[in-house]
């Protein structure tokens, strides 16, 4: 098993997700899970952001160690819809994809028992990176 990389989080997203998690999404085992990685997260003002960190609103190219290849951008709970290629940052993969760097990879667990393993291979988009840093 990797060990849990470090993960960097912008103030902005970091004021956000603490306030999501003061809420009822909180008491939630993801909740916890998405606190744990907030704990364990180095801070950083958005125009600090490096362009190769996955923040909220990213889009991220990631793979399993199966060889599955994904690309989901990361949103909140509200912007979850039915879209297959977004992922909440509440959904178990989500909380793991946060403040990950490219060429990153973690352990991750899977429903019903195992684990996979999950490296970031590029994020094509990134709001910081694109200027928007008041989004």
């Amino acid at each position: 098993m990797t060990t849990q990389p470090s993960i960097i989080v912008s103030s902005q997203d970091y004021e956000r997700l603490s306030a999501l998690l003061a809420g009822e999404a909180g008491h939630s085992e993801t909740g916890r899970a998405l606190e744990a990685e907030l704990d364990r997260a180095d801070i950083v003002e958005p125009e600090q952001m490096p362009a190769n960190v996955v923040t909220m609103n990213s889009r991220v190219r990631f793979r399993l160690d199966n060889g599955e290849e994904k690309e989901l951008t990361l949103v909140y709970p509200h912007d979850a819809d039915d879209t297959p290629r977004h992922i909440s940052v509440l959904a178990p993969v989500g909380s793991a994809l946060l403040g990950m760097s490219v060429g990153q990879s973690m352990d991750w667990p899977l429903p019903g028992g195992g684990h996979t393993v999950l490296t970031i291979d590029a994020v094509t988009y990134q709001p910081e990176a694109a200027g928007e840093l008041h989004r």
